[in-house]
């Protein structure tokens, strides 16, 4: 059982992480995609990454965990914001990680499914095609398709990450988010160099707006370092399988302040769709548990 002020802190960094589209979204108002991202992660590495140590998990494995979470996640993510997908069900659609990082680990990890598994599956993926299929003004397919291939690199990240800690004992997230963060300066820089241009820098850099820098300070200092650095202080005191559901709360900041900050709205058949993904991502998250205290109670 949570602490009391374990859960107001878990509070906040549901909060941070929820905001942070909205932070994304009007950050992409003055900077490139591709750019806002390496800046994001140049900010939030330096100089704090001089006094961390390096996570103990070799080169190799930080490399591609940076690559595919870094670099693939945010590029797609970012990307997919730019050409049309709102802040909102952004936030709600970059959580089918969960069902990508199920699907990877049972193909290359010999993971198991669980009925929970299926059926959080079923719901959400039911979900996500309600809501891929209503295109328009709001929602255009690319940026669905940009952020469905976001979440799937967050998915693959997350099994490079289950992967490269097996049997090293516990280290500081914070310290393997800005390492991480760190190996996808360069891939974003060189991204962004050679599909936004020069050009496209002059005004970022010559123009600066206070909602651009803002929106990188939020990106950077909040969403990456406090938010991560809290997290992590979480999963120090308690087992995942308790940390973890508050994650789920994410989509409902992110939907509501989206449409209390930027007037986003979504149509009958979308919100039905949020929905089925939250839904489904409840039953995956906490199926388990419930028909373990079920069995239980019927033992008693």
């Amino acid at each position: 059982m949570m602490q009391r002020r374990d859960i107001l802190i878990g509070l906040v960094v549901v909060t941070v992480w929820g905001l942070n589209f909205i932070a994304i979204k009007m950050g992409l108002r003055d900077v490139p995609p591709l750019l806002l991202g390496a800046l994001r992660f140049l900010l939030a590495c330096f100089p704090i990454i001089f006094f961390l140590p390096r996570p103990p998990i070799p080169w190799p494995w930080l490399i591609a965990l940076g690559l595919s979470i870094n670099v693939g996640q945010f590029s797609c993510l970012f990307l997919g914001m730019k050409v049309g997908m709102p802040a909102g069900l952004a936030s709600l659609v970059l959580q089918s990680q969960a069902f990508f990082t199920l699907l990877v680990g049972v193909t290359c990890l010999g993971e198991r499914w669980q009925w929970n598994h299926l059926a959080g599956l079923a719901l959400s993926g039911g979900g996500m095609a309600m809501i891929g299929l209503q295109q328009g003004v709001e929602m255009t397919t690319a940026g669905f398709g940009l952020t469905l291939a976001a979440a799937a690199c967050w998915g693959i990240g997350n099994v490079i990450m289950r992967r490269a800690t097996l049997g090293i004992p516990p280290f500081s997230m914070l310290s393997l988010v800005v390492w991480a963060g760190a190996v996808a300066i360069l891939p974003l820089t060189f991204l962004s160099w050679m599909l936004e241009g020069y050009d496209a820098w002059l005004v970022a850099f010559h123009s600066p707006t206070w909602t651009s820098i803002g929106s990188l300070v939020y990106l950077s200092f909040f969403a990456t370092l406090v938010g991560y650095g809290l997290w992590g202080k979480l999963l120090s005191r308690y087992p995942a399988a308790v940390v973890s559901p508050l994650a789920l709360l994410v989509p409902i900041v992110g939907m509501s302040s989206s449409a209390l900050l930027l007037g986003e709205s979504v149509s009958l058949w979308q919100g039905i769709g949020a929905l089925l993904v939250m839904t489904g991502l409840v039953v995956h998250v906490l199926g388990a548990r419930w028909r373990m205290s079920t069995a239980e109670l019927q033992k008693s």
